[in-house]
């Protein structure tokens, strides 16, 4: 299998929304094409029934100068994979595999580095999410306590909302919801900054108003245009970030971080006996 392939697909994902209905079914057939044929501006426009100029224009709200630069870079990504494993198997893994270069795409160092080190200066961190959002918080919570760092994690509706009202400039506070539609993790990241924490958002919605309420905007990648995506566990992406994030901070300080995971990993054994 081909790693870290820099595609083009969650770029399209990302601005799917500011797209008109003509320059969505552009960009359905983009994200969706699994075969090699003729990308050549004519060839796709009478292969969708739109104009050449409308392909210009899907590629420039892409973030490209224009087409034959967004078909540049697509065509060096799509990368056809041969091997031996077959069937559910090797579909489940092309799904994770497509993930990992979506995040590879995606991943923002100076952001990774600039919330390690909110992390390292905040005296109270809180994550939150629910569903599996929340089970993804949790572990979070279980990850970096274990570092050093003084983290609660939170699922319950009511709790979020309250938690809220409770944050202050010295405070860090990750909501984490994929669909950027939980209306309580919403509540408690806008409150929060209102008093002042820093509020991180890790999300695979781009919306612009959440930029009014949070520090930094961590995207995902979605599993809404993935193939055999309803495979793929929700959780997988987030565990992508917070892995990262994870190795950055961990490297702040790390012969300090290394004694105390060491520590923990002590009085875990120490009960057992």
């Amino acid at each position: 299998m081909e790693y870290y392939i820099k595609s083009v697909v969650p770029i399209i994902e990302r601005n799917y929304e500011k797209l008109t209905t003509v320059e969505k079914n552009i960009a359905d057939f983009f994200i969706n094409n699994r075969e090699k044929v003729d990308f050549s501006s004519k060839a796709i426009a009478d292969r969708l029934y739109v104009s050449e100029a409308s392909l210009s224009r899907f590629a420039q709200k892409c973030g490209y100068r224009g087409y034959r630069e967004f078909m540049y870079q697509y065509e060096m990504t799509f990368v056809a994979i041969e091997d031996s494993i077959t069937g559910n198997t090797r579909m489940v893994l092309n799904a994770y595999q497509e993930l990992l270069n979506k995040t590879y795409q995606l991943v923002n160092e100076e952001q990774i580095a600039r919330i390690a080190h909110y992390l390292s200066n905040a005296e109270q961190v809180l994550v939150c999410g629910r569903g599996s959002s929340g089970h993804t918080a949790a572990e979070m919570e279980m990850r970096f306590m274990r570092i050093g760092v003084n983290i609660d994690s939170e699922r319950d509706n009511d709790l979020i909302r309250m938690r809220a009202i409770f944050q202050n400039r010295q405070n860090l506070i990750f909501g984490i919801t994929i669909s950027g539609e939980s209306d309580d993790v919403v509540y408690l990241l806008r409150e929060s900054h209102r008093r002042g924490a820093k509020t991180v958002l890790i999300t695979a919605k781009t919306d612009d108003r959440f930029y009014e309420f949070c520090t930094e905007i961590v995207q995902v990648p979605s599993l809404q245009h993935l193939n055999q995506g309803h495979f793929i566990s929700p959780q997988f992406p987030i565990l992508l970030v917070l892995d990262i994030i994870y190795s950055c901070y961990a490297e702040l300080d790390k012969r300090t971080k290394d004694s105390l995971h060491n520590n923990t990993l002590k009085a875990l054994a120490e009960r057992k006996r």
